[in-house]
């Protein structure tokens, strides 16, 4: 398939979802529409995926692909793709932690001529096919580039696979022989100055709570400096409390408070979420680990030592250039690549 067909392809899906979840009004829409009802199931399915956060994750798919977008990326790779069409098998195993993580993956090999084999996860398996429905309406061609699969056994020419610092392991083993990329376990942070707005605060609270705090983009752990008043976070992303409407976030924030208290540890309750002073990255599901700093050195030190286990870094410092800006942890562009690896040139040059 030409690269200009793929081009409009995706362009035509990104209009196609920005107009499906931003007039919501329009029964054209709704009416028996395969992705609408794919968001009611996706939402029995998995009680973690809200409807309201799956609108969210469509929305910025959409809008990643926008035509100005799509074209700002390819400038990188368009010399390289003009003319070319692989035609290898990419075997493509999708995480299910939050809805549709696994789409970019997917574009990315489309984008770069090659076939996917999308193993999904039980946990997210009706988006997806419902997106491709859409696709392959769009361009007919792409019936013969994209299969969903069970398993991942044989008929493959290279692997991109996400899951756990435990499944990572035996995915390097199995795959041995093949060119991959294995993702692990990764968490996000923010920096704070104490100088923040009110609106960066909140955004922050975006940055948290959206998809529950279940992303690899998801702040799990925030510094702060030396006597900052952590009442005033808490506050201005009180907005956020909503996340309690989820049985399943309930539960674990009712669990992890009994236990601190239970075992005596010091924490603030925000009524919805827990915030404790801890040094781990990760944090489970309504915890917020936070620890106070006395100088940029030190973030910059603590980013260089973990850099393998942190996704995106958010702050306004401009003395962290890797920083993303508060409300933009789960927007990525398309460049904005997982682990910071470039899926384009390691699909282009398999």
């Amino acid at each position: 398939m030409l690269l200009e067909k793929r081009i409009k392809a995706f362009k035509k899906l990104s209009k196609y979802l920005v107009n499906l979840i931003s007039d919501e009004d329009n029964s054209e829409f709704k009416s028996g529409n395969k992705i609408y009802d794919a968001i009611e199931l996706s939402s029995l399915n998995n009680k973690w995926f809200s409807v309201e956060n799956i609108k969210f994750a469509l929305l910025s798919i959409g809008n990643s692909m926008k035509s100005e977008n799509l074209q700002l990326w390819l400038k990188k790779y368009k010399d390289s793709l003009e003319g070319k069409d692989n035609g290898k098998k990419v075997g493509v195993i999708m995480a299910g932690n939050i809805p549709l993580v696994g789409f970019n993956d997917f574009f990315y090999v489309l984008m770069s001529g090659n076939k996917v084999l999308a193993k999904l996860s039980s946990d997210d398996k009706f988006l997806l096919p419902a997106i491709v429905d859409k696709l392959i309406e769009i361009e007919q061609e792409f019936k013969e580039y994209i299969f969903f699969v069970d398993n991942l056994k044989s008929g493959f020419d290279a692997v991109i696979a996400t899951g756990s610092n435990n499944s990572s392991r035996y995915f390097e083993y199995y795959f041995k022989n093949v060119p991959y990329i294995i993702r692990k376990n990764r968490n996000s942070i923010a920096v704070l100055t104490g100088k923040e707005t009110s609106k960066e605060l909140v955004d922050l609270g975006k940055d948290i709570f959206m998809y529950y705090g279940l992303g690899c983009r998801n702040v799990s752990k925030i510094f702060l400096p030396e006597n900052y008043f952590l009442e005033r976070l808490v506050h201005s992303i009180s907005e956020y409390k909503y996340v309690l409407d989820s049985n399943k976030y309930c539960n674990n924030y009712n669990y992890h408070k009994s236990i601190f208290m239970i075992n005596q540890l010091p924490f603030f309750d925000s009524g919805f979420a827990i915030y404790k002073e801890d040094e781990a990255l990760a944090s489970p599901v309504s915890v917020i680990h936070y620890e106070c700093y006395k100088s940029i050195d030190q973030i910059k030190s603590y980013l260089k030592t973990n850099s393998e286990n942190i996704q995106c870094v958010v702050s306004n410092i401009k003395n962290i250039p890797e920083a993303i800006p508060f409300g933009q942890a789960q927007s990525p562009g398309l460049s904005d690549y997982a682990d910071n690896i470039d899926v384009m040139e390691f699909l282009i040059n398999i």
